[in-house]
C-alpha cells in the first residue's frame, strides 16, 4: 500500500470517514463544544464538531469566538488532551475479596481498555503521547496504557492557525505533524489534503472519496506550515542551554516572584498532557470484605504530594513551581532525553493568575546570558531551598 504523497479529499467526506471508524468498532473522540470549551468528546458526526468556531487564548485567558468562515478545524488545543483517554484521572487497578477460608482472592486483570479513534489531534498532542510513551509504554508498561495505545487510530490536524499561547515551534514539536498519526489532514478553504501515516490510515483512506492532490495543494500546505511556524506563534521560547542555566541557577530571584503569584491550584498539571505524576489509595466496603485499588491523577503542586517521613520537603509555593518548571524543561532531559513541554500553552491560558512558562524560562536566561557577556562568567548556584 502506498504511504507517500498527498491526497485531495472533499470536506463532505469527513462524516463517512467517522462513519467507518465507528464501523470498525471505535469509539471516535473528537473536539466538540462543551462547557464553554472546545473539548475532546464522544462524537457521532461531523456535525457535532466546532464548525466555523475558534477561540482567543492568552495568560489566565480563553474565550470561545465565532470565525468569519465555516472552518472544521479552525481552532487551536483546548483544555483537554489525550492524557485524558491514555492515562485516565481515575482507574481501578485491582480488587480483592474474602474467600471465606481466612484469605483474599485478588482480581487483577487490568481494565477491559477502549479502543479509541481520535479525530482533530494537533502536532502537540502527537509529541505529548511519544514523551509520555517513554513513561507509561517502555521496559515496565503499563497494561491499561499499552492496550489503548496499541488500539488507537489517529486522524491529525496540521495547524495552520496557532493560538495566543502556543509555542510548539519553538519545541520542535509542530504546527505540521510529523509522526504518530494514520491520516493528517490539512484543512483548506474547499476540501482537505490528507497525508497517509500508516498502513491503517491507508487502508481507511480507501474508504473514503479521494484523489491525489495536485501541485498547488502541496505548495499551499507547504506554505500554510511554513506561516504559522515563523510568523503566527504567540509565544516562543529560546532553549538553547536552557536545561543548564535552569538548574544551575536554583536560587535566582525569578522564582520568588513566580512562586509569590502561584496558587498552587494544579491547573498547569492537570491540563498538561505530559504530566504523569500520580497517586494510589486503597477503598474498602463497610463490611471489610471487598477492596479496591484506584490510581488518580496527583500533583507537584500538593503540599502532601511532596511528603516524606519526617515531613514535606518541598513547602513553600515558590519551591513547588521550581520542581514543576525544571523538571519540565530541564531535568527531564536527563530523565528521558527530551524536553517535558511540547508547547502546547494549556500552563499559560489556565493559569488563573496567568503565569507563563515562557516569561518566566526567558526572564532567567536572559539574565545569566547577560551575565555571562558582561562578566564572563555565571552566577554561582547555591544549595536550593525547599
Amino acid at each position: 500500500m502506498r504511504r507517500d504523497g498527498m491526497f485531495a479529499v472533499a470536506k463532505d467526506q469527513l462524516d463517512p470517514l467517522i462513519c467507518e471508524l465507528a464501523h470498525d468498532g471505535y469509539t471516535v473522540i473528537g473536539p466538540t463544544i462543551r462547557d464553554g470549551a472546545i473539548t475532546y468528546d464522544e462524537i457521532t458526526s461531523a456535525a457535532m464538531l466546532p464548525r466555523g468556531w475558534t477561540q482567543e487564548t492568552d495568560g489566565g485567558h480563553y474565550r470561545l469566538k465565532r470565525r468569519t468562515d465555516d472552518a472544521c478545524f479552525g481552532f487551536v488545543v483546548g483544555p483537554h488532551s489525550l492524557k485524558r483517554y491514555l492515562f485516565p484521572s481515575r482507574l481501578k487497578l485491582f480488587s480483592v475479596t474474602r474467600d471465606g477460608q481466612g484469605g483474599f482472592s485478588p482480581d487483577v486483570e487490568p481494565p477491559p481498555a477502549p479502543k479509541y479513534a481520535f479525530v482533530g489531534v494537533r502536532s502537540c498532542d502527537l509529541a505529548a503521547v511519544a514523551v509520555q510513551d517513554m513513561v507509561f509504554n517502555s521496559e515496565m508498561p503499563d497494561p491499561y496504557y499499552r492496550q489503548v495505545r496499541e488500539q488507537m487510530f489517529v486522524v491529525a490536524v496540521n495547524c495552520a492557525e496557532p493560538g495566543g499561547t502556543c509555542f510548539c515551534s519553538s519545541m520542535d514539536t509542530g504546527p505540521r505533524c510529523s509522526a504518530g498519526y494514520d491520516l493528517a489532514i490539512t484543512e483548506l478553504s474547499t476540501s482537505f489534503a490528507m497525508e497517509v501515516g500508516s498502513e491503517r490510515g491507508q487502508a481507511m483512506l480507501e474508504r473514503v472519496r479521494h484523489e491525489e492532490a495536485d501541485a498547488n495543494a502541496r505548495h499551499l500546505v507547504d506554505l500554510m506550515m511554513s506561516t504559522a511556524a515563523k510568523h503566527n506563534m504567540g509565544r516562543s521560547l529560546d532553549t538553547a542551554d536552557l536545561p543548564e542555566i535552569l538548574m544551575s541557577n536554583l536560587e535566582h530571584r525569578q522564582w520568588d516572584q513566580a512562586g509569590n503569584r502561584c496558587l498552587a491550584c494544579a491547573n498547569c498539571t492537570l491540563v498538561c498532557p505530559t504530566c504523569f505524576c500520580n497517586n494510589i489509595y486503597d477503598r474498602t466496603d463497610l463490611s471489610g470484605d471487598h477492596a479496591d485499588r484506584y490510581r488518580n491523577w496527583g500533583s507537584c503542586f500538593a503540599l502532601e504530594f511532596t511528603y516524606h517521613t519526617g515531613g514535606y520537603i518541598r513547602s513553600s509555593r515558590r519551591a513547588r513551581y521550581r520542581q514543576w518548571l525544571t523538571h519540565k524543561l530541564a531535568s527531564w532531559h536527563g530523565q528521558f532525553g527530551t524536553s517535558g513541554c511540547v508547547g502546547c500553552g494549556r500552563c499559560i491560558t489556565w493559569c488563573p493568575v496567568g503565569i507563563d512558562i515562557t516569561v518566566e524560562a526567558t526572564a532567567i536566561a536572559d539574565d545569566v546570558r547577560e551575565s555571562l557577556k558582561r562578566h564572563g562568567s555565571g552566577t554561582k548556584t547555591e544549595e536550593a531551598d525547599v
